[in-house]
């Protein structure tokens, strides 16, 4: 699967140039001419990075940054033709990723490394998580050493497979949020197997028939036909 950047700016030249790059570089993109289109975009469906103008109009960068981070825990590089110290100090002192300055020097490249460079530490940064956390939400209990899943404090008759509890998971991390089948599949399956995207519902399925075992009026996970699944 594609790794999902969002670009946000209000140059249309900037984001059809930036657009046409990142694609040679194997990303999937999606555009955005202001701050609120990005917001109700992203949050339907999230990147794994955003790429985020500060001047723009209706909302500016740094507004945008927060409403962001109040949902998705997504890196940010804040990509601006300000460049006086001031301004990075404010977006660094917000929680910014990154920082590209564009201008009569700016050059793609740095911002293509800055994106990849931001990418692989998020990764490392995900890989190296403590092992013992534990996911509470609601009447779920999520053991992540163990791989185990409690509802309503009942343990799970039948165990879950490891495909089965990284789906959940994923949902559970970001309640509230659509997450599409190809993003599932990337989370179950790493890109290793070449699968049809119809196997995330078989999982979903199997999913809620052991959940139902312990509660017959589960309805958690919900299903967003066209789109994807969400933990309620």
């Amino acid at each position: 699967m594609k790794t999902l950047i969002a670009l946000v700016d209000d140059d249309r030249n900037i984001l059809i140039s930036l657009e046409e790059l990142l694609k040679k570089e194997e990303f999937e993109i999606h555009t955005y001419a202001d701050g609120q289109s990005a917001l109700n975009g992203m949050f339907r469906y999230p990147p794994a990075l955003a790429v985020i103008d500060i001047k723009m109009p209706r909302m500016d960068g740094y507004e945008l940054f927060r409403k962001i981070r109040e949902k998705l825990k997504i890196p940010v590089i804040f990509l601006t033709s300000k460049d006086q110290e001031a301004d990075k100090l404010k977006g660094l002192m917000q929680g910014v990723d990154g920082y590209v300055t564009k201008g009569g020097n700016f050059s793609k490249e740095i911002l293509i490394e800055t994106i990849k460079n931001t990418l692989n530490r998020v990764k490392i940064d995900s890989d190296s998580k403590n092992v013992n956390e534990i996911i509470l939400h609601g009447d779920l209990r999520l053991d992540c050493l163990r791989h185990s899943c409690e509802w309503k404090e009942v343990q799970l008759d039948e165990d879950l497979t490891t495909t089965e509890f990284k789906i959940i998971r994923e949902l559970v991390e970001r309640p509230g949020i659509v997450k599409s089948r190809d993003r599932l599949m990337e989370i179950a399956y790493n890109d290793e197997l070449d699968v049809d995207d119809r196997t995330i519902d078989s999982h979903i399925k199997r999913i809620r028939k052991k959940f139902r075992k312990i509660d017959p009026k589960f309805n958690a996970i919900h299903t967003l036909y066209g789109s994807g699944y969400q933990w309620k």
